[in-house]
Parts: structure tokens; sequence; C-alpha cells
């Protein structure tokens, strides 16, 4: 790739260790790209304004932006057992939440959208207030009583008892157990205008970079870490080994499923628009 391309993705260390070799030059015939770090709802928000080449986004976000870009094979967050959790102070069950307040980290994330299909479910009457905060104050407002239950993604499932805080369900389980299919959570997309033959070699290149992390871990510790937000480096390693996984080489069919799956029960809810079938052909 001749022209640098703007990209965003969080600093947590799945995308990190993903983007590694292709942000620091390392794919053979790959210029690195333009980098921005911002959390999921800032670049959920960057893609509905179009503002960058390729973005890290929510799987649900997916509805409002596939006009002008396009879904990736490769790159993102998918998976078995790393779904959100939701977090409280003291033990309670589901039916406790009701009329309650509950932080998220994005009106428009997976999370909520998984979040919004279990409370359906679960939640007699629905939870009351929503508060949108960043991923990484959501428990602590939990801990202080700021909120009665948070929605939390990313390293917190490794970390939550640090602040005293009690699983109260977890939303990936609940996906998989009433699905079958793994867990969608962060997509790569990239916009159409780039055009075929560029879209396509931006695939080989996340998908060599994710390869060259596996087969270096080590190279991108560094990077890694820096980024980490003083994250316990063993912290991050289970971060990494949860969330990069198969999907993140190549979706495939399981990972083509799951997100269909996940936007089209979204859309039959009235969570979501409904998609145009062939919404998530790539190219």
């Amino acid at each position: 790739m001749s022209q640098a391309l703007r990209i965003a993705f969080s600093p947590c260390p799945n995308d990190t260790f993903v983007f590694h070799a292709w942000t620091h030059g390392k794919v053979p015939g790959a210029t690195a790209p333009e980098v921005t770090f911002a959390d999921i709802d800032l670049t959920n928000g960057m893609a509905e304004r179009g503002e960058l080449d390729v973005l890290k986004v929510s799987y649900a976000e997916l509805p409002w932006v596939l006009d002008e870009y396009t879904l990736l094979p490769c790159g993102g967050a998918l998976g078995r057992g790393c779904g959100p959790l939701v977090l409280t102070k003291d033990a309670a069950t589901p039916a406790d939440l009701a009329g309650r307040t509950v932080a998220v980290p994005s009106e428009r994330s997976t999370a909520y959208l998984l979040f919004r299909l279990w409370a359906a479910d679960q939640v007699p009457g629905g939870v009351g207030e929503v508060k949108v905060m960043p991923f990484d104050e959501i428990m602590p407002a939990v801990r202080d009583g700021l909120v009665d239950a948070g929605l939390v993604i990313h390293e917190a499932r490794f970390t939550y008892q640090n602040f005293g805080l009690t699983c109260l369900a977890d939303m990936g389980e609940h996906w998989e157990t009433t699905t079958g299919l793994p867990i969608p959570l962060g997509a790569i997309i990239a916009k159409r205008s780039l055009g075929e033959e560029r879209l396509r070699e931006l695939a080989r290149t996340i998908t060599t970079s994710v390869r060259m992390a596996w087969d270096d871990p080590e190279a991108s510790r560094t990077y890694v870490l820096e980024h980490a937000q003083e994250m316990d480096p063993a912290v991050a390693d289970q971060h990494i080994g949860l969330y990069v996984n198969e999907f993140s080489a190549d979706l495939g069919e399981d990972g083509y499923a799951a997100v269909r799956g996940l936007l089209t029960r979204a859309a039959a809810e009235g969570l979501v628009p409904p998609l145009a079938p062939d919404a998530l052909k790539f190219v």
C-alpha cells in the first residue's frame, strides 16, 4: 500500500497486538498507517461521520455504517467465553435490576446490544436509566454507588473482583446458550471508496499482521504494555489470549453466521435497522 491509511482502534492489548506489525512497518509491502487511539464509543461515532479510512467499531454499529464502509473479514474480536459482564456491588438476581441505573460503554456497542437482548428475557419491566461511560470508569462507579450495575468489557473480566464487585450475568454465556454461536464484539471496517483491489490488499495486510503477532508475541510486548493503561502484564496476556483467536485472522463461516445472527435478531426486536441481504459481503 503506497499511501498511508488512517486507522482508529482502542489502546487495549488485543488491538495493539493485532496491529503491531502493520503499524510498525513490519508487514512486507504494506505502508504503516496513521493511527488514532480511541475508545469504542468514539470510533463508532467516527464511523457514522465517515472520518477515517479504517476503524475498529462495535458489530452493533454496522447497520448504520455499511453504506459507506465494508466489513473486513479479519482483525476484529469475536469468540467464545469472552462476552460482556453485568456487575453489581452486592449479589442480586436479574429481576433486581428492574428500574435501576446501569452504566454501559456505548449505546451502540455490541455489549449493550447483547445486554438489551438479555434484559428482554431476564429483567421484567426493563432497567431504568442507562448511563454511557468510558469502560474504565464503569467499575469504580459501581463500587462507589454512583450506578446500581455496570456492563463491562475487555480486561474487566479478569479484574472486577479487585473492585469488590459480583458478576450478576455473563452476556456471552447467555448468547452462546441461546444461539450456539460465537460472540461478535468488535469489527474492522474500511471505506468502500478505497476500491476492491486496495480493500483486498488491506485484508491481506491485517491477516499477515495477526499471524506475525502470533509467530513472535514478544515483538509487540513493549507496544502493548505502553498503551495498556498500567495494566498488569499477566492480565494483558490473558486479554490477548481471550480476544485474539482464529476469528481474528479470518471470520470464516461461523464468524459471519454469528454476525448475521446477532444483527438479524436485533433487527427483529426493533433494536437496529435491518440489513440488506448482501450488506456483510466483503467487496
